[in-house]
C-alpha cells in the first residue's frame, strides 16, 4: 500500500493532533502542566481505592492523559510519529477506523501498564501509548518483507516486532530526559498499545470493507 499525499483523507489523525498540541499550550501557558498530571493522567493505584481522589474519573484517565505531556519535547515527538503514522494508517481504514483504534489503544496501554504494576501512584502521561496503536497498526498495513524467511507472514511480525522494539528504545531515550518531572513513560502501556494495533489492523480493515 502507498500512502496518500493529502490529508483530506486524515481529518481524524489532524483533529486528534490539534486537540493534543491546544491541551498541552494552554496548559503550558498557565503553568498547569505539572499540576494536571495527577488529576488527568493515568493513576493504577486509582482503580480499587476506596478513598474518592480528586480528578478526571479514573475510568476516563486513559484518554485524558493521551493530551497531557511532560513538556513540548515529549508532545513532539508523539506528535510527528502519529502524522506520519496516522495519515496513511486512516487513509486504508477510514475515519471510524483510526477513531477505534486510537481509542482502544489508548485503553489498552492503560491496561498493560495496571497489570505490570497495579499498586503504582505514578501518573502516566502522554499520547505514546494510543500513538502506539497506530504504530502497530501502521506495522502490519505498510511493513515490507526486509527480513530473510521463507513465510511471508512471519517476515511481517519480525518486522512488526522490530518496529516495536526501535519506538521502545525512543521513548526511553526520551524518558530519561524527563524523569524528574514525576511522570511516568512506562514500557508495558507501549507494548500493548502496539500488541492491540497489531490485532486490530486487519479486522478494522475488513470491517471498512465489508460491503464493498
Amino acid at each position: 500500500m502507498r500512502p496518500p499525499e493529502s490529508w483530506s483523507s486524515a481529518r481524524v489523525t489532524l483533529a486528534i493532533a490539534v486537540a493534543t498540541a491546544a491541551v498541552w499550550a494552554v496548559l503550558a501557558l498557565l503553568r498547569l502542566t505539572e499540576g494536571a498530571a495527577p488529576i488527568g493522567g493515568f493513576v493504577p493505584a486509582r482503580f480499587g481505592a476506596d478513598d474518592a481522589l480528586p480528578g478526571v474519573p479514573a475510568w476516563l484517565t486513559p484518554l485524558t492523559a493521551t493530551l497531557l505531556h511532560a513538556n513540548v519535547v515529549h508532545l513532539a515527538f508523539n506528535l510527528l510519529i502519529l502524522a506520519f503514522c496516522g495519515r496513511p494508517t486512516e487513509a486504508v481504514l477510514g475515519p471510524a477506523g483510526l477513531a477505534i483504534l486510537y481509542l482502544v489503544g489508548a485503553y489498552a496501554a492503560a491496561a498493560a501498564q495496571y497489570l505490570a504494576d497495579p499498586a503504582s501512584a505514578v501518573p502516566m502521561v502522554g499520547a505514546s501509548g494510543a500513538v502506539s496503536g497506530v504504530l502497530g497498526a501502521y506495522a502490519i498495513l505498510f511493513g515490507r518483507n526486509r527480513v530473510r524467511v521463507a513465510n511471508s507472514k512471519l517476515a511481517l511480525w519480525l518486522n512488526a516486532l522490530w518496529l516495536m522494539a526501535a519506538w521502545i528504545g525512543l521513548q526511553l531515550i526520551i524518558g530519561f530526559g524527563i524523569s524528574a518531572d514525576g511522570v511516568d513513560i512506562a514500557i508495558a502501556a507501549h507494548i500493548g498499545g502496539f500488541l492491540v494495533g497489531v490485532a486490530l489492523a486487519n479486522p478494522l480493515l475488513l470491517l471498512r470493507y465489508r460491503k464493498a
